[in-house]
Parts: structure tokens; sequence; C-alpha cells
């Protein structure tokens, strides 16, 4: 997995760095086809942001989280896209296995 870590209105230390790379290991956990994720950290007045875009096979997840502290932050949104990581793998598991249903024609005499 391709981890980039981008700051705005901020300098990304290395123990940002290390903290995202943490709970960004959470999320790999549960899924291994993610093929690039991409943090954004940004910083405004009394709002502190943490987005991520996480492309997997045939589809990117993208989650938000906000707060007053950066870490808060980025402890919200691991928890965000770790449920959205389920929800898509689970998805992608019942769909690949469901039997096709083949309707019946009555026969016309």
């Amino acid at each position: 997995m391709n981890l980039s870590i981008i700051g705005r209105h901020l300098e990304v230390t290395p123990a940002i760095r290390e903290y995202v790379m943490n709970k960004m290991a959470r999320v790999s956990r549960h899924f291994d086809n993610v093929i690039d994720t991409q943090v954004i950290l940004s910083i405004e007045r009394l709002k502190h942001t943490a987005e991520v875009t996480m492309r997997v096979r045939g589809k990117d997840i993208h989650c938000e989280a906000n707060d007053e502290n950066l870490y808060a932050a980025i402890d919200l949104l691991a928890d965000k896209i770790d449920r959205q990581v389920i929800k898509y793998k689970s998805k992608t598991q019942n769909h690949a296995h469901e039997p096709i249903k083949r309707q019946e024609i009555p026969a016309v005499e």
C-alpha cells in the first residue's frame, strides 16, 4: 500500500507521520487490496481536518473528519475509513458468491 501524507498550512512532523501510518495500518488488517492511500491534514483557525482518499480495485473511498485537535481528527478518520472498508469488503464478497437466479418462462401451448 502506497501512503502519502500531505499537510496544508502545517508541517508534517515525524510524530504525526508515524501516528497516521499506525492508524492506516489498521485498515490493511481488514483489507489487503488497497492500491493507494492519500491523507491530507489541514489546519484552519479552530478546525483541524483530516481527509483520506483510498483507492481500491474499482472504487475510490473518501472520508473526512473534523475536530479541535489534529490527533482526535485522525482517530475519527481512522474509525470512519475502517467502517467503509469493511462495508466495501462485505459487499464485494457477498456479490461474488451469490448464485445466478434464473427466471422460469412458462411454456406456451
